[in-house]
């Protein structure tokens, strides 16, 4: 049996991601065409949206419907991808110590108030706590807790997939994932490679651009954002893993356009 390479592997993934995410979009859709509850007849009632016209009514909420669905499927298609050379997890659980959840607060406090600009050393000071009583626990979901077994490297990444956020989010996100590395440091051997990351799935402001989300810049470092392009290089494990994927995309892009043109047909006459 013929063994197929991980590039082939990767294509093979976004083909079947988009042609499921087209059929079930459009399934949806059109079956909830008589429904009052449904997604799009939801979305209909801004009046001020209304006045311009039933067919600009229909176009602005099948975007919002369109948009947030999309970012569904490419987080878990992002998920399989990194399947094929990483061990993944949706969650951390272990202790956390008072100390540690201190350390953070006062960390963030000086991140908010611009005292200091974040770095990775910052946080180091987690991995140095006293002992610990491993029957109190705490468990926080994950989007991406991965492991390479070759190198033995542990990577927490926070995914947003276009990276809007506004303080007290950014904030919040950066505080979620520093106890994740809190607790890893604290069951995982001395001195274990942990990283952390946040990502998106596109440069907003254009790839190959400068990424000038300073909410986000505000509480994480250059040297943890994985943003657009080296996002997906590093779940593909691959330095084309971007083009890998927008190919594939680009190639299988048809199937949703093709939905689209039927719920329209739908909806519109």
């Amino acid at each position: 049996m013929k063994k197929i390479s991980t590039e082939e592997a990767i294509k093979h993934l976004v083909g079947t991601a988009v042609d499921a995410y087209a059929q079930g979009f459009q399934s949806r859709h059109e079956a909830e065409f008589d429904n009052p509850d449904g997604v799009i007849n939801m979305k209909i009632h801004n009046v001020f949206i209304e006045a311009l016209g039933k067919e600009i009514q229909y176009y602005t909420a099948l975007v919002r419907s369109l948009d947030s669905s999309l970012g569904g499927m490419l987080e878990k298609l992002a998920i399989n991808i990194a399947k094929l050379n990483f061990e993944v997890h949706k969650n951390v659980e272990g202790p956390l110590l008072p100390e540690q959840t201190q350390n953070i607060a006062e960390i963030l406090e000086k991140y908010k108030r611009r005292t200091i600009r974040p770095t990775i050393a910052d946080y180091q000071i987690l991995r140095k706590s006293s002992k610990f009583d491993k029957t109190l626990t705490k468990r926080h979901d994950s989007d991406y807790y991965l492991i390479d077994k070759n190198s033995n490297s542990h990577f927490l990444i926070e995914l947003k997939i276009g990276g809007d956020l506004d303080n007290k989010k950014a904030r919040s996100e950066k505080e979620a994932i520093l106890e994740q590395f809190a607790i890893l440091s604290n069951t995982l051997p001395i001195n274990s490679d942990i990283k952390i990351f946040f990502a998106t799935a596109y440069n907003r402001f254009g790839e190959n651009k400068p990424w000038k989300q300073e909410r986000v810049k505000q509480f994480f470092s250059t040297d943890e954002l994985l943003i657009g392009r080296d996002f997906w290089n590093f779940v593909c494990h691959s330095e084309n893993g971007y083009s890998i994927v927008l190919d594939a995309y680009r190639k299988n892009s048809h199937l949703i356009k093709e939905a689209l043109d039927s719920i329209k047909q739908t909806y519109l006459g």
